[in-house]
């Protein structure tokens, strides 16, 4: 009764925290201070001395920086321009049309940048404009973007998988392969769904324009060709086994500056802006997660992850109920905090109950990563609903209202990786990653 007690007073405490406006970080550190002062005989100072110089001492850690600074430095470029001008002609004959764009976009994009805000405001500041210039249906503007822009947590170069990985000790390389199918299966419903609507409201679609010939369709998608080659570059090396995501990341790096560079938004101000917002980020999350870390040892010492998972195992929950209840709870908990805070905040708790149950830890990261995802645009605080709101103006419910058949779509994608396994292991074990 008196770890109840214990585990109730601390998750008071952290809310307190937490919802006063304290930063994440610090808000952890308080609660794990406050749990080995009060509940513990353990060493407070040297515990958390070490316990920091560990999460920050990583060398998957490495690669962190250098992919939000890929992303900064392309969210710069002229890539979002490039990517619309090359798809558009291909996609102007499937129902939907050019909404296609938003999707296939967001998808490339996710893959060179791994950051789902980042990936909403540069496909969004692209799209918005020119789909509205062209009549397109406000509502599936926005549900398009809000939903595909999703994908930069799960396809791979994922900030997200990276947090998961260093927090679980599980390997990113296998994280980033594990993504990939779930990834695709996203685009491929997403993109279904839009045609069903616009087979369903064919005269809110505007005409397509005058088809153009295949010459003028393969000249146009050469713009296509720099983002394409640096997707290889990073992707590929790590796939080949010639790099590790760290290594990739720096290969990444070099790439888009190059590229940048290529389309002519490369300069000192564009440099300085990209490689401050990425040390801000990195920063940001790296502090996170150290904070994360000793929370995570502060309640090994307190007993309360044991406690917990004994308790779960008492109540004889089958796998899937599990899923179930942590789902919910996820979702409860991306309402008020962003997603890599949901990732670190929640593993020293939920993993040893996963464990217990018998869920491969390594699937459970994409399985959380879309709920993670799910997160992302539900109010108050879903962050791709803010970068929307910001690009358009519109009330935050409106935007989350445009969202929600693609909430639903995640909600599908999970209970297929639920039911087929396969679709997250599949590729890692054939690679033998």
């Amino acid at each position: 009764m008196s770890e109840v007690i214990m585990t109730l007073f601390l998750l008071v405490i952290l809310f307190v925290f937490l919802g006063s406006g304290i930063w994440v970080a610090f808000s952890l550190f308080g609660v794990g201070v406050l749990g080995m002062a009060l509940f513990t005989e353990a060493p407070l100072g040297e515990v958390m001395a070490t316990t920091v110089w560990g999460a920050s001492n990583s060398w998957s850690l490495a690669a962190l920086p250098l992919f939000v600074w890929m992303g900064e430095i392309l969210f710069r470029s002229r890539l979002s321009e490039d990517m619309f001008s090359g798809l558009s002609p291909w996609l102007n004959h499937l129902p939907g049309r050019l909404l296609h764009v938003n999707i296939l976009g967001s998808g490339i994009f996710a893959a060179v940048s791994g950051s789902s805000a980042a990936t909403a405001a540069t496909i969004g500041k692209m799209s918005i404009p020119e789909l509205s210039k062209r009549n397109y249906p406000e509502k599936m503007i926005i549900g398009t973007l809000a939903g595909s822009a999703t994908l930069g947590l799960l396809i791979p170069p994922s900030i997200i998988l990276i947090v998961y990985g260093v927090a679980t000790e599980q390997s990113i390389a296998r994280l980033f392969i594990g993504g990939v199918i779930p990834g695709l299966l996203l685009v491929a419903l997403f993109m279904g769904y839009v045609i069903i609507w616009s087979l369903l409201h064919a005269d809110e679609i505007p005409a397509g324009e005058k088809a153009p010939s295949m010459r003028e369709r393969l000249n146009r998608s050469r713009r296509l060709i720099p983002v394409i080659l640096l997707i290889f570059g990073v992707i590929g090396s790590i796939y080949s086994g010639i790099a590790s995501p760290t290594d990739a990341a720096a290969v990444g790096v070099a790439l888009s500056l190059v590229l940048s560079k290529y389309t002519g938004s490369l300069n000192r101000e564009t440099f300085s802006a990209g490689l401050l917002g990425a040390t801000k980020t990195s920063c940001m999350i790296a502090f996170i997660l150290a904070g994360a870390a000793f929370l995570t040892v502060a309640m090994g010492f307190t007993g309360i992850p044991r406690m917990l998972a004994s308790w779960i195992a008492a109540m004889q929950l089958s796998p899937y109920a599990l899923l179930g209840a942590l789902t919910i709870f996820f979702i409860i908990l991306g309402c008020f905090l962003d997603g890599i805070s949901v990732v670190v905040l929640t593993t020293s708790v939920i993993m040893p109950m996963v464990e217990q149950a018998g869920i491969d830890a390594f699937w459970f990261g994409i399985f959380v990563v879309i709920v993670v995802e799910m997160s992302q645009i539900t109010p108050p605080v879903g962050f791709n609903l803010f970068v929307i709101q910001g690009l358009t103006g519109l009330d935050i419910l409106r935007v989350a209202y445009a969202a929600l058949p693609f909430f639903l779509l995640l909600l599908v994608a999970l209970a297929l990786i639920v039911i087929f396994p396969s679709l997250v292991t599949f590729l890692p074990n054939m690679m033998g990653g």
